[in-house]
């Protein structure tokens, strides 16, 4: 049985080779995922499209220098995070403040699922409070933060894999995942205190 990472090591050898196809097939498996991250990263979503493209673009011409130290994926998500940074550098963006959140991104939130326990309109709006308000905290965070709480949260990777990408030290990944999740959880409090039927 071929693990994950042994499937894409064929892949990549079959690119290196001229098969075009097989860098499709890694595209294929990998473009939802790349933006859902570099999405909480480039907030425009049309912009984070082009970043998504340009990462690809940019692993497509390194992937001669790609060895195999760390997985496909650790080695394409670092390509996409310094991509991604680069173009709000070049766009001479500062990292949104908690007043600049996009709130209409926190709709396409679903990953607060698990906070419902009955679906009462009172719960599911709840819910849907709970979720925007955890986008909202996630999107104010700076880009380092932000970028190590979704990689934990959203991608479930795992701290050593987050610190590849991350090109840091573990100790920093788990710093930078715990100030993230202080700055959530203060967000939240004032909610989670509240009685359901008081939040909206």
């Amino acid at each position: 049985m071929t693990t994950e990472r042994e499937c894409d090591q064929l892949l990549v050898e079959r690119v290196r080779d001229g098969d075009k196809q097989a860098f499709d097939m890694l595209v294929a498996k990998y473009q939802r995922r790349l933006m859902r991250l570099l999405s909480r990263i480039v907030h425009d979503p049309a912009e984070a499209e082009d970043v998504v493209q340009e990462t690809f673009i940019k692993a497509y011409r390194a992937l001669r220098h790609f060895r195999g130290d760390s997985a496909f994926y650790t080695w394409l998500y670092r390509i996409g995070i310094n991509t991604a940074k680069n173009h709000l550098a070049t766009q001479g963006r500062r990292t949104l403040t908690s007043a600049d959140a996009d709130h209409e991104h926190a709709e396409g939130f679903n990953d607060g699922e698990h906070l419902r326990d009955i679906n009462t309109p009172e719960s599911m709006l709840a819910s849907k409070q709970i979720a925007q308000t955890v986008n909202a905290a996630m999107d104010a965070l700076p880009v380092d933060l932000r970028t190590a709480i979704a990689l934990r949260e959203i991608e479930g990777l795992s701290y050593e894999e987050i610190s590849d990408i991350m090109a840091c030290p573990i100790g920093t990944v788990r710093s930078r995942i715990f100030r993230a999740r202080e700055v959530i959880a203060e967000k939240l409090r004032p909610l989670l205190d509240m009685p359901v039927d008081k939040r909206w």
